[in-house]
C-alpha cells in the first residue's frame, strides 16, 4: 500500500510549479520567486544539522512574499558579490498527502553555481525541499517553502535565494 498521494494531474501541477521556481532563479528573474507564494508564505532555507537538532537558527527566513522581495531587492541594489549564475536540478518530486486543498511535498535539488568572471562551475547545495502548497481550480502557490541543504556550513555568502 502507497503512503503517498498518486493523482497524477495534481501531480503535474507539482512539479511545473517546483521547476517554476528553479526556472526563475535560473534565467535570473529572482524578484518573480515571490510571486509563487500566497501572501502569508513563507520561505526558509535551513542547514540539515539545525533541523536535526531543532535549532531555529537559518540561513534565510521569510515570513510573507513581501519579506521575500525586501531580501531580492537589498541583492540587487545593495549587496557587493562577485557575479554568478545557478542551475537547478530537481528529482525524487514526491506528494506525501493531500488535507483540504493543501498538499505536503518533498523534492530532492542540486544547485550548481558557475562564476561569471572565470567560468568556475561547483556544485554549491545538495538537499531537500519540504512543501506545502495550496492547490484549487484557480490556485498552486507554495504555502511553505522549507530548502534544507545537506552541509553544516554554506560555503559562500548565500546572496540569491536557491
Amino acid at each position: 500500500m502507497n503512503t503517498f498521494y498518486t493523482n497524477e494531474s495534481d501531480y503535474r501541477l507539482v512539479e511545473q510549479l517546483i521547476f517554476e521556481w528553479a526556472r526563475r532563479i535560473d534565467e535570473n528573474r529572482v524578484e518573480e520567486i515571490a510571486d509563487l507564494l500566497v501572501p502569508n508564505g513563507r520561505y526558509t532555507v535551513q542547514s540539515r544539522f539545525n533541523l536535526d537538532r531543532n535549532l531555529p537558527h537559518c540561513s534565510i527566513d521569510c515570513h510573507s512574499p513581501a519579506q521575500l522581495r525586501d531580501r531580492i531587492l537589498s541583492m540587487r541594489i545593495a549587496n557587493i558579490y562577485e557575479p554568478h549564475h545557478y542551475r537547478h536540478m530537481i528529482s525524487g518530486i514526491q506528494i506525501l498527502k493531500k488535507e483540504n486543498n493543501l498538499l505536503e511535498v518533498v523534492s530532492n535539488f542540486s544547485i550548481i553555481r558557475t562564476m561569471e568572471l572565470d567560468g568556475q562551475i561547483q556544485i554549491i547545495f545538495t538537499g531537500q525541499a519540504r512543501d506545502e502548497i495550496l492547490i484549487d481550480q484557480q490556485t498552486i502557490l507554495f504555502t511553505r517553502r522549507h530548502l534544507v541543504f545537506d552541509s553544516r556550513a554554506i560555503e559562500t555568502l548565500l546572496v540569491i535565494p536557491i
